[in-house]
């Protein structure tokens, strides 16, 4: 018996061993990350908040691109983006509202583990929505959790500087998660703020939006977001602040730059969409006007039968086969539908030769 004990115990290891690795690759979470993350903890290729501190440190701008799927996600990746925001905007954007008020928990998870799929190198920050965190720092501790645990983020972003916010901030930083602020717009307070109305247009409100940054930096932001204010008062905050700003409609003086996946390739190109698109986003594309041409295009060579023709209909029978198929079709009584085979058989030979005869440049 005591000769048999290291077989049994080396067939048990490998059996287990084996049951790990299946369940492992059953996971749609690489198998070389840490706590569950999206991404191998490799530094050197993945941007984390040290990356970011030592960009702010050397005055390197910080590039941001709000995202919400797996291919823009897999656009900023090859970009080399340095941070990829998963926003509630996505309710507008996405899903069609008219506010980012409607979309839920729930919702932006599902954009957060897409977009994780697909950006491998960005450090992820997801939104906390509208209605998760605001009731107590307890609520926003576990709305933040969730966001890291099955959204697959590094760090949270939520908005304003209400004493509320700022407890939020707190809370979440202190149960070890990274926390980027937001203040100036603050799109969930529409119903505070009269609608998208942009803020330190006043003395009383741009010493507020200073102060509210700064307030967040305490309670122990790695960054803030600055959307919608006058350049000089995101200047005044820059300097106030020993972390890094990201501004989005803010003017050049900030620590970094924010804008929408969707607003800078120009994907909404069509007169209803005119309002959707901010003064303040520069369009490097206009992707939706490619997209417009190649529908209208797929459209018109579906209609006219162009499409599919014999490059894109790649799978064949022989002609042996087609004649065995012809006869079990006849033997079926289904002589239309050997008609129709037949027809389609010769159609498609005829198609290829005149392809081949005449090629395509």
């Amino acid at each position: 018996m005591a000769v048999r004990l290291p077989i049994i115990f080396s067939k048990a290891v490998t059996s287990t061993y084996k049951l790990l690795h299946h369940l492992r690759s059953l996971s749609n979470v690489p198998e070389n990350s840490v706590y569950g993350g999206p991404k191998p903890q490799n530094h050197e290729k993945r941007v984390t908040l040290t990356h970011l501190r030592n960009k702010h440190k050397k005055g390197e701008p910080i590039t941001v691109v709000t995202a919400y799927d797996y291919p823009s996600g897999v656009h900023l990746n090859e970009a080399g983006i340095d941070v990829c925001l998963v926003g509630d905007s996505a309710s507008m954007v996405v899903h069609g509202y008219d506010t980012t008020l409607p979309i839920t928990l729930d919702e932006m998870l599902v954009h957060c583990r897409a977009v994780a799929r697909g950006a491998k190198r960005p450090l992820l920050i997801g939104d906390l929505p509208f209605g998760t965190y605001e009731s107590s720092p307890t609520q926003a501790v576990d709305t933040a959790v969730r966001v890291l645990k099955e959204g697959g983020m590094d760090a949270i972003k939520l908005e304003g500087g209400a004493p509320s916010r700022i407890t939020a901030a707190k809370a979440i930083v202190e149960a070890g998660i990274a926390v980027m602020g937001h203040v100036g717009l603050t799109p969930q307070a529409i119903s505070v703020l009269g609608g998208f109305r942009p803020q330190g247009k006043s003395v009383a409100s741009a010493v507020k939006v200073v102060e509210t940054a700064m307030a967040l930096q305490e309670a122990g932001c790695f960054s803030v977001v600055l959307e919608c204010v006058p350049a000089p008062v995101a200047a005044a905050a820059t300097s106030a602040l020993r972390i890094p700003t990201i501004g989005i409609g803010a003017g050049p003086f900030c620590g970094g730059q924010v804008l929408v996946y969707h607003d800078l390739l120009g994907m909404l190109q069509h007169p209803h969409h005119a309002k959707v698109t901010p003064k303040f986003c520069k369009q490097y594309g206009r992707v939706g006007d490619v997209i417009n041409k190649a529908l209208s295009e797929y459209k018109e060579e579906v209609t006219n039968r162009s499409f599919p023709g014999p490059s894109h209909t790649p799978y064949k029978i022989s002609d042996s086969d087609v004649d065995g198929f012809l006869n079990e079709l006849h033997k079926m009584g289904l002589s239309e539908a050997a008609s129709a085979a037949a027809t389609a058989a010769e159609t498609a030979e005829t198609a290829r030769l005149t392809e081949v005869s005449n090629p395509v440049d």
